[in-house]
């Protein structure tokens, strides 16, 4: 389940053959020119609703941590996810500005509960509860283990650790949850088939094809105005051909 950053990106990887999509609160924020952490309810919520109606394939959004701490702000959140045609929608248990810390454990059991119930609502949608206490420095797998599990008694449909690539690591996790875990596609993290071998049921790129993306114009751009050539169009072809799904 690839990370399309915009409606362009989004054709594109389900012109690709991709069954289902994701979007990157990372990558929409870095097109519109912010880091990642500051985009605000309504622009996730709009990107996701713009990318759902663009594509023929399921949508899910990622929606960091709901936009609020208390549960009743989560759920709001995820009905708003409802109400744009989204198929699902992910719920961090941290706040930037909370440091490395993530929610107490109960507080974050509280907000998934929360997010299930307004997820389970009318059409509904899946719901994916991230811990990400072992991407943000507490490489605790057993902690990590402890919020997935309170996580799936919430209500939660899916489970991601961010981080959790290791092979070892993933096969205890795997045997201690029984709701499907998603992995994201790190440089370290094993093949697709070999995360699909471990028993792992969905991979997702997160910022990947984006920071792709923006690499490839950054070092167009240095071309052009550092070297005064244009070598770059010899890697659009690609590109080229493929725009008749802007059609």
């Amino acid at each position: 389940m690839p990370n399309p950053w915009d409606i362009g990106s989004a054709k594109l990887l389900a012109s690709i053959g991709f069954k289902a999509l994701a979007t990157t609160s990372s990558g929409l924020a870095n097109s519109l020119g912010r880091n990642d952490g500051h985009v605000t309810r309504e622009e996730a919520i709009a990107h996701g609703e713009a990318l759902a109606a663009a594509v023929d394939v399921p949508v899910s959004a990622d929606l960091e941590n709901a936009f609020g701490e208390a549960p009743d702000d989560v759920a709001e959140t995820v009905r708003l996810a409802v109400e744009a045609g989204l198929a699902g929608c992910s719920v961090e248990d941290y706040e930037p500005e909370r440091g490395a810390s993530a929610y107490d454990l109960s507080l974050a059991a509280d907000r998934v509960r929360a997010a299930a119930e307004a997820a389970h609502s009318g059409p509904g949608l899946v719901l994916t509860a991230r811990a990400e206490n072992f991407v943000r420095g507490n490489r605790d797998l057993a902690d990590t283990i402890a919020r997935l599990q309170a996580f799936q008694e919430a209500g939660a449909d899916v489970l991601f650790a961010p981080g959790v690539v290791d092979p070892a690591d993933l096969r205890t996790l795997l045997a201690e949850v029984d709701r499907p875990v998603n992995v994201i596609a790190t440089r370290s993290a094993p093949t697709i088939d070999e995360l699909a071998a471990l028993g792992v049921a969905r991979v997702s790129v997160g910022g990947g094809f984006a920071l792709v993306a923006y690499t490839a114009l950054i070092e167009a751009g240095r071309e052009l105005f550092e070297q005064r050539t244009t070598g770059f169009w010899d890697r659009t072809k690609a590109a080229l051909e493929a725009r008749t799904v802007f059609d």
